[in-house]
């Protein structure tokens, strides 16, 4: 039984929606952003959580050197003004984490939000950068016009749970 197995069409169905909760400690520095993208997968015998950060955004530093993420995915029709918050606010000029409902994670250092349908509590294993130049032109055209590229953080799914 995989761990994301009941809750993985719930989550790809929110990520398309409105949206999920990126969470990520770096020492001190906690910062949650809203993801509208992202995939439940496996590679190297592991289930993964594959988020795709833009390398302008506050999380994609703290993700540098983090070891572990959580995402934490609302209901559907919930959470729309925080949702809002975490996807137009950043965490260099506010604490957003002081402005949602957080609770510990079970597994990792890296706080939830709290209210959500599903949780994901991942280790970080790998970092990918993606190029422009490998995308064909309409995809790049269409999703990158200011050239700020995502990068794809690999996450091992150490526990999934409501």
């Amino acid at each position: 039984m995989y761990r994301f197995g009941n809750f993985a069409q719930e989550t790809l169905e929110q990520l398309s929606g409105t949206g999920a909760f990126l969470t990520v400690k770096n020492g001190e520095k906690v910062n949650t952003m809203t993801i509208g993208w992202g995939s439940l997968s496996q590679y190297w015998g592991e289930e993964i959580f594959i988020a795709p950060v833009r390398r302008s955004r506050y999380t994609f530093e703290l993700l540098q050197n983090a070891k572990s993420f959580t995402v934490s995915v609302p209901a559907k029709g919930t959470m729309a003004e925080e949702l809002k918050l975490c996807g137009t606010v950043s965490g260099r000029d506010t604490d957003k984490t002081a402005k949602l409902p957080v609770k510990p994670a079970e597994t990792t250092d890296v706080p939830l939000v709290d209210g959500c349908a599903v949780y994901y509590e991942c280790e970080l294993l790998f970092a990918m950068e993606m190029k422009e130049a490998d995308l064909p032109a309409d995809i790049a055209a269409r999703w990158y016009g200011t050239h700020d590229m995502h990068s794809l953080f690999f996450g091992r799914i150490v526990s999934a749970h409501r």
